[in-house]
């Protein structure tokens, strides 16, 4: 009797094994859809027009920090395929998480990392995320007549960064807002 076995390739981990992402800091997220389908709308003289679709992504970006009291969304960028955020999680009486512009940091350790056990994570708040635009992606699609998708809404993974200081914050805060004037750029590699 022969047994057959598949093998999977490994995925590549991109994020740090021995972090805790559950803990008081800021984070610069890239979500993309699956397939890198152009849901979301499309870029206009280099702005960003969002179409229904891309109306509920904001909306739900909005609401998000309303219903998870430790989220709080710094800035964000709705593209065709993707969203770039900045978020800092709070874990509110867990200690200070100084925001920028806080002058009570005085230096580079802008977000002190604050360790905390069963607190909301950023997989967490990722996964919310997700799961919480799909179902609305998808009644979209029943009722609006929106482009379907392929399998799933999302990648699976998401790219994340964990923002160190003002300098990295700023880079970041920058390149989120310049992301529709650099579309066709970007396109092109």
């Amino acid at each position: 009797m022969t047994i057959h076995m598949h093998i999977y390739p490994k995925r590549k981990i991109t994020h740090l094994q021995d972090f805790d992402y559950s803990q008081n800091g800021a984070y610069f997220l890239t979500i993309v859809t699956n397939n890198r389908a152009y849901l979301f709308g499309s870029v206009l003289d280099e702005k960003m027009v969002l179409n229904d679709a891309g109306k509920m992504l904001a909306s739900v970006c909005h609401e998000m920090p309303e219903v998870i009291p430790e989220l709080h969304l710094d800035t964000f960028q709705i593209m065709p395929d993707h969203i770039h955020a900045i978020i800092v999680i709070e874990h509110v009486g867990s200690g200070l998480c100084a925001r920028p512009g806080d002058s009570r940091t005085g230096n580079d350790d802008m977000y002190k990392p604050v360790s905390l056990k069963n607190k909301i994570s950023l997989f967490d708040i990722v996964g919310r995320f997700k799961s919480l635009t799909t179902r609305k992606y998808i009644d979209g699609v029943r009722n609006w007549g929106w482009p379907s998708f392929e399998g799933r809404l999302w990648q699976r993974s998401f790219y994340e960064h964990i923002i160190r200081n003002e300098q990295d914050y700023q880079t970041l805060a920058d390149y989120i807002q310049a992301n529709p004037m650099n579309w066709e750029k970007e396109k092109e590699r």
